[in-house]
């Protein structure tokens, strides 16, 4: 059986006005219900393409279509599949915690979901109990990225756009994370495009990866198979092995 696509990057170059060419040519699928990762280092091109695909910035050239859907064409309708985790989310400092999550409901409501059955699950995936009743300004980095992962996981979007997921967050609090991000894939069939530098993390929840240097994909695979392929014992052995390979 032929699985649905997801998102379906071609020839995507994005060249900015100063004239850095952050993606050279990149082209990749992500299946229905799949957790696909991009990673690379810093510079790399993964926040331009991910940012490409939220539709908040236009490519130089090149397609991108989230479940047929082409980003540029219509924009308006990408918007109400998908929802985006920038790497710094930033967050209305004077609103309570759930004043906030209320308020983000209200932009993904629709259907037989209210906001505040949207803002209600955000809150008990927050896992910030009686402190969502107290301001933002007063919560930590690690506080401020659980609601964050929370108001973008709880409307159940269809494509779920994650950078740096955990950033900020403890180990403890990472692990959970990861473990609410692979529920909502098993239970709500949400597709994931996420980026990170936790190797560790994109080993856990990824099921194909994307290795991209200088805006291009170097490899891609399963994780699994990316280490068979370069022999390497963890995904940061595997990235240096690619980067020595292309002579970079």
């Amino acid at each position: 059986m032929n699985k649905e696509t997801a998102v379906k990057v071609n020839g995507l170059h994005k060249i900015y006005p100063s004239g850095v060419h952050a993606v050279e040519g990149l082209s990749f699928n992500i299946d229905k219900g799949e957790i696909y990762a991009l990673i690379g280092p810093n510079g790399a091109g993964k926040t331009t393409t991910l940012r490409i695909i939220a539709t908040l910035i236009k490519p130089s050239n090149g397609k991108v279509n989230i479940f047929g859907v082409d980003v540029l064409d219509n924009p308006n309708e990408v918007r109400k599949m998908i929802s985006y985790l920038p790497e710094e989310a930033g967050a209305y400092r004077n609103l309570k915690g759930i004043e906030y999550l209320k308020f983000m409901a209200g932009f993904y409501s629709r259907g037989s979901r209210s906001p505040e059955d949207i803002a209600g699950e955000a809150a008990e995936i927050s896992g910030l109990g009686e402190r969502l009743l107290d301001k933002i300004k007063t919560y930590s980095k690690g506080m401020k990225r659980r609601l964050q992962i929370a108001r973008t996981l709880a409307p159940h979007p269809m494509l779920a756009i994650l950078d740096e997921p955990t950033s900020g967050l403890d180990v403890m609090a990472s692990m959970e994370i990861r473990d609410t991000i692979k529920k909502y894939r098993e239970k709500y069939g949400i597709t994931i495009l996420l980026s990170s530098h936790n190797m560790l993390e994109v080993e856990y929840l990824s099921d194909r990866v994307g290795i991209i240097f200088k805006g291009k994909l170097l490899a891609e695979g399963a994780p699994s198979d990316i280490l068979e392929r370069t022999g390497a014992h963890n995904l940061e052995e595997a990235f240096r092995f690619l980067i020595r390979e292309v002579g970079a």
